[in-house]
């Protein structure tokens, strides 16, 4: 029998033997509560030598967003392109046509269920396919394209429900690198990052598609509106929904859309990416060029304050990677974009405690000097054990503390079909859902059994 028979037949006896019951899946990006943390149990101490246990292999096409799994299906959002040329130019946009399509496979087998799709022209820099991950929400997944199609879905067969086309529904530019930030489900509220006078943020009523409220301009950057997801946290005994612009992190009544407290971060070229962090009553944030700004939640009717902002060699300038700490909040791990390096930061103070080019450029590059260097780093439970995939291709297993980045094995995971800065990367998030981790290039989407012998 081989291996791909072999890691099928083990996923169907679990599946049969119901020992996957009660499994995370992972909905939404960076997993159910989009902390970047993987909760399930029973996962291998190690890779194997003779390298990684593929369980299928299903073509696809462009796309920059990760997969979602939930409920044995897993969704996957890309672009087919029909005219045009790819140059990847950071600061100009390329004109493409083609087909954006939504696909629903079977988690077990790789085939296809479903597919919905409609035509759309890109005219974005780095046009190759969408950068947010679906999000599944009970008999719904939502998918925002990064010219501004905002569609929510029939899981059971992905027939549309409603849909909005921001730049004709809230005359919002498409930002230079596309809509980027994957929406948000809390209650019966879809929260997205739209663009537009008064609308960096829109509440949707998540079954109807109606506006609840819209929230906050841009002005000096002519309405950009980044590219970081929105979230929710918990605090002064209420939700509040942060939201991080180009020009500011701001905490909103997840209700009204009302301001309830900002903090200036400018971050440059508009690109404010990475999710902030929170750490009890603290928020971390980081945006590229510079800006990274540790400061205290306030009390009601008070203002932030600010505990310490980052340097040019302290913190880290993050960009397509959002930080994690660990589960005891001694340390948080991030990635900085200037110098292509993992970094442990000190909370106390923003000292890094170390750097290692190791995760994310690999042995052959540790001293590159490329930037933009890409690791997505997921916590395994409570644990000092991360699941990291970085832009060379590789599954990493390492062990992460204040002292050192320890790494356990690596084994090459998926070509990486990408192009940043004349470099080839796989710039995609996966997902890590029934024992084995989903993940995708521009060729193809893979199953990977992860579990205990």
């Amino acid at each position: 029998m081989s291996r791909r028979a072999r890691s099928a037949a083990l996923v169907a006896v679990l599946l049969l033997s119901g020992s996957l019951a009660g499994a995370d899946d992972w909905p939404q990006w960076r997993g159910p509560q989009r902390d970047g943390v993987w909760r399930e149990e029973g996962l291998a101490a190690t890779l194997p030598d003779e390298g990684l246990d593929y369980a299928w292999r299903t073509p696809v096409n462009l796309g920059y967003a990760g997969p979602a799994v939930a409920e044995g299906k897993v969704y996957l959002f890309e672009y087919e392109r029909t005219d045009g040329e790819i140059t990847d130019q950071p600061g100009a946009r390329d004109k493409l046509k083609g087909i954006e399509r939504v696909r629903c496979l079977d988690a077990t087998s790789g085939d296809e269920v479903w597919r919905h799709e409609y035509e759309r022209d890109y005219d974005i820099s780095y046009p190759g396919g969408p950068r947010c991950t679906p999000t599944v929400d009970g008999d719904h997944v939502y998918t925002l394209g990064p010219e501004g199609d905002l569609r929510c879905l029939r899981t059971s067969d992905g027939t549309v429900v409603w849909s909005k086309f921001f730049p004709d529904d809230y005359q919002a530019p498409t930002p230079l690198w596309g809509h980027s930030a994957h929406p948000l489900v809390d209650g019966d509220t879809l929260y997205c990052l739209v663009g537009g006078d008064g609308s960096v943020v829109v509440a949707f009523n998540k079954l109807t598609g109606e506006d609840k409220w819209r929230a906050l301009s841009t002005p000096s950057m002519k309405n950009e509106v980044g590219y970081c997801p929105p979230m929710m946290i918990e605090h002064n005994g209420a939700k509040q929904l942060v939201v991080f612009d180009p020009e500011a992190t701001c905490g909103l009544d997840p209700a009204t859309g009302e301001t309830l407290w900002s903090v200036p971060i400018l971050s440059s070229y508009g690109m404010s990416i990475a999710q902030p962090l929170p750490m009890g009553d603290r928020l971390f944030v980081t945006g590229y060029g510079g800006p990274s700004v540790f400061f205290q939640l306030p009390a009601k009717g008070a203002e932030p304050k600010i505990l310490w902002s980052g340097e040019a060699k302290t913190s880290a300038s993050a960009a397509n990677a959002s930080p994690i700490a660990d589960a005891d909040g001694r340390v948080i791990y991030a990635v900085d974009a200037n110098s292509s390096s993992l970094v442990a930061i000190d909370p106390a103070n923003g000292e890094r405690h170390w750097e290692s080019q190791l995760p994310t450029r690999g042995k052959a590059e540790r001293r590159s000097r490329a930037r933009h260097g890409t690791v997505f780093v997921i916590r395994q439970g409570e644990s000092d054990r991360y699941w990291l995939t970085s832009e060379t291709g590789d599954l990493i297993l390492a062990r992460l503390t204040p002292e050192a980045y320890e790494e356990i094995a690596r084994q090459p995971l998926l070509e990486p079909t990408g192009n940043a800065f004349g470099r080839p990367v796989l710039w995609s998030h996966p997902a890590f859902a029934e024992r084995s981790v989903f993940a995708r290039n521009d060729k193809e989407i893979v199953r990977v059994n992860l579990a205990a012998e």
